[in-house]
């Protein structure tokens, strides 16, 4: 058990971030970028180890996003009150899907050019959504819940397949949570 322990450390430091991470968005606590800067920053080294070099370097991009995600829920657009949650316009409909595509396909091509990946077409799928995903949040959009649901069931299949398994149940959690957060986020939205 001790071995175990000391194997999965820090899957399990980062799982119990993931957990603090998730509650926190589901009460749309700003002090989920906090927890947000913290635990990928740990996820980078994590994946890497794994090699889930799509995931390791979204990792890195999570760290910087959270920070931007920070000032966005503090300051909104405009600089001068909080964001509120709304929904995503639909003329960002068309560009966001050119980017997720365009993010897939360029994801996709470093992995399998550049690393030894044995998973590119599904790391670089969830890098990718995550991506916009991430992206979705940090303006507070309710549809942000929908891309993690799909980003969520990927990657606990991709984490129990890759040996990483607290954080295969956390992204198994996750797709009930991110779908409670959806219904959560629309009564706050009317309240």
């Amino acid at each position: 058990m001790n071995d175990f322990l000391i194997a999965h450390w820090l899957d399990i430091l980062t799982t119990i971030l993931g957990l603090i991470y998730i509650w926190l968005e589901y009460h749309a606590s700003i002090a989920l970028w906090i927890v947000g800067i913290i635990m990928p920053a740990l996820d980078i080294y994590l994946y890497w180890q794994h090699g889930l070099y799509g995931d390791s370097g979204m990792a890195m991009y999570y760290t910087l996003a959270a920070i931007y995600g920070y000032g966005m829920w503090k300051w909104g657009k405009g600089g001068k009150k909080e964001l509120p949650i709304t929904h995503m316009p639909l003329r960002h409909y068309l560009p966001t899907a050119l980017c997720f595509f365009a993010a897939w396909g360029i994801t996709y091509y470093v992995l399998v050019t550049w690393t030894n990946s044995t998973v590119p077409l599904l790391d670089a799928f969830t890098n990718a959504l995550s991506f916009i995903g991430l992206w979705a949040l940090a303006r507070k959009y309710i549809e942000q819940w929908w891309f993690w649901v799909v980003v969520d069931a990927v990657c606990c299949l991709l984490y129990a397949q890759k040996d990483i398994p607290f954080k295969a149940g956390l992204y198994g959690l996750y797709i009930i949570i991110a779908i409670l957060g959806y219904f959560k986020w629309k009564k706050m939205m009317t309240a």
